[in-house]
């Protein structure tokens, strides 16, 4: 959530960022100034009602001591009792309108960010690794996975529905494989500190990062009388770790790494992607948390970035970093890099990670704080998140950039060590 006072005191600045992110607020903002503005005047007339009220009982009091009428008195504290409890009722109304509307805005672009309208407006700002070139027509993950017998998706849909997988013998070992290679890599090397979190949380974590209200449609919710959701990603329960705490900023940055599955409707979403393992309602991710001071964010951010890429460099797959423009970027995000594999069978590159820094955004939202020097004012400390990676599409990548002529698959050497030793993947006979 943006802060009420900056937007309080920045409207045309807001109003710029929001259209740079292709929104029109004109009307939101309006009504959000009156709300504030209403807010602003009725605060002083119930605190003055409120000291006129606590001082009524002197002047009674007084009044019985010099043997004078009190009726009046007690009347006039019985009005100005109706007056407090109406002038709080208004009050309160001002400050849910003014928090509906809060919630409703995304977080404002980085001044670094390019303005853009969508995905053509992205800029690559780095590549790494050479695309290979096959001398016979590269499949695509869904012919493989089948021929090998590692991916089964027709009897997932009869168990499941649609867009479901099982991975299948030497399928299900390199998704192990992968997910304990993110893992140690990130905790052993990178300094993260590895959480193994709850896979259902509730309406009140999902809004302290920004998927509640606005998003529910795309989130699974537990029937019955349970307030409790299926994660969409380990960045909801990691990020809410704090919720409602003030952080020792000595102790900044935080670091934090989860392997979990993910939980995601995908509603609106169609064509090409809900083939095979890219659009799952169920997936896998091995995800980055960091909190961080916000005099060093966005260095932070560079970091993590750089933390989710050497897993693509270890494993060998080609990969370019795209920094997202104004108009493709997440509703809690202030920047984002998204990292983009090489598929051979696409020609193109897809996103295996998403590098956000949400500043201050989610922290207000959980109300998550830091003290500077351990000791001081708190305030709001800077939550970012990135994919480190997701693992089903690094199983992709790996299938398709190291198939074989002859059908098999090479396992690239960082991942044999997790595949007990095992140096490719062949057709189950």
């Amino acid at each position: 959530m943006l802060d009420p006072n900056f937007v309080r005191d920045n409207l045309e600045a807001v109003q710029t960022g929001m259209a740079n992110r292709g929104l029109n607020v004109t009307s939101e903002l309006q009504q959000l100034a009156t709300a504030e503005s209403h807010r602003r005047r009725l605060i002083p007339q119930i605190e003055g009602l409120k000291r006129e009220q606590n001082t009524s009982g002197d002047q009674v009091a007084r009044a019985k001591r010099q043997g004078e009428e009190v009726a009046h008195l007690f009347e006039a504290s019985k009005q100005r009792g109706q007056k407090i409890k109406q002038l709080e009722f208004e009050l309160d109304s001002a400050e849910r309108q003014r928090t509906v509307l809060l919630e409703a805005l995304p977080n404002l672009p980085h001044a670094s960010v390019p303005v853009g309208k969508g995905a053509a407006d992205n800029v690559v700002v780095r590549t790494w690794g050479e695309q290979r070139i096959f001398d016979f027509a590269p499949k695509a993950h869904w012919d493989l996975g089948s021929e090998l017998g590692v991916i089964d998706f027709e009897r997932a849909t009869k168990i499941s529905g649609t867009r479901f997988s099982f991975l299948m013998g030497a399928g299900a070992q390199l998704e192990r494989a992968l997910i304990n290679f993110m893992l140690s890599l990130h905790s052993n090397e990178h300094g993260y500190t590895e959480v193994s979190p709850p896979l259902l949380v509730s309406s009140a974590t999902l809004y302290g990062t920004g998927q509640l209200p606005k998003f529910e449609q795309d989130l699974f919710k537990i029937a019955g009388e349970w307030d409790l959701f299926l994660i969409p990603t380990a960045e909801v329960p990691v990020t809410n770790l704090y919720r409602g705490e003030i952080l020792d900023g000595n102790r900044l940055p935080l670091k934090y790494t989860a392997y979990t599955p993910c939980f995601r409707s995908e509603a609106g979403s169609y064509g090409a992607d809900v083939r095979g393992l890219i659009r799952q309602h169920q997936f896998d991710k091995v995800e980055l948390v960091k909190f961080a001071a916000p005099d060093t964010s966005y260095d932070e951010l560079e970091g993590l970035t750089a933390n989710a890429e050497k897993v693509l460099q270890l494993l060998g797959l080609p990969y370019r970093t795209i920094v997202l423009c104004t108009g493709d970027m997440g509703f809690s995000a202030a920047k984002t890099y998204d990292i983009e594999v090489w598929l051979p069978s696409q020609k193109t590159y897809r996103e295996i990670s998403s590098c956000s820094n949400c500043e201050a955004f989610q922290a207000r939202r959980a109300n998550i704080k830091f003290r500077p020097e351990g000791t001081g004012k708190a305030e709001h400390v800077h939550t970012l998140n990135g994919s480190g990676l997701a693992v089903g599409r690094t199983l992709i990548a790996v299938l398709e950039n190291y198939q074989q002529a002859d059908g098999s698959v090479v396992i690239p050497e960082a991942l044999r060590p997790f595949m007990g030793g095992k140096t490719s993947i062949t057709a189950v006979k």
